[in-house]
């Protein structure tokens, strides 16, 4: 159980800060080394994915979208100093309960 959170916060961490990288080169004029971090970052995210032990890549990455929508809300919060509301934690929580049910939901 620790090495499936640890492995989506990292890959979850990596999507981010690479996307954010990426974001402040193109849209806030930084310089051209925080585009090529930022690509690096999202290459090293999906690397990182893939050492989910889930068999089921569909699965892995649906589930995955629910952990980067709540990492995501709390990026906003505390790199760009956007308090979230009400509705983004029901959002974020909604998408938790979603992931839980997606990968630990008895099957046959």
């Amino acid at each position: 159980m620790f090495t499936i959170i640890a492995l989506f916060l990292l890959a979850g961490i990596t999507e981010i800060g690479g996307g954010y990288l990426i974001w402040l080169w193109l849209r806030e004029g930084k310089p051209y080394y925080f585009g090529i971090g930022g690509g690096i970052a999202l290459a090293l995210y999906g690397v990182i994915a893939t050492f989910q032990l889930f068999p089921s890549f569909g699965r892995v990455y649906a589930a995955y979208g629910g952990v980067f929508i709540i990492l995501s809300v709390l990026w906003g919060w505390g790199i760009d100093k956007k308090v979230p509301d009400t509705y983004d934690w029901i959002g974020a929580f909604i998408c938790l309960i979603g992931v839980s049910i997606m990968l630990w939901a008895p099957r046959n």
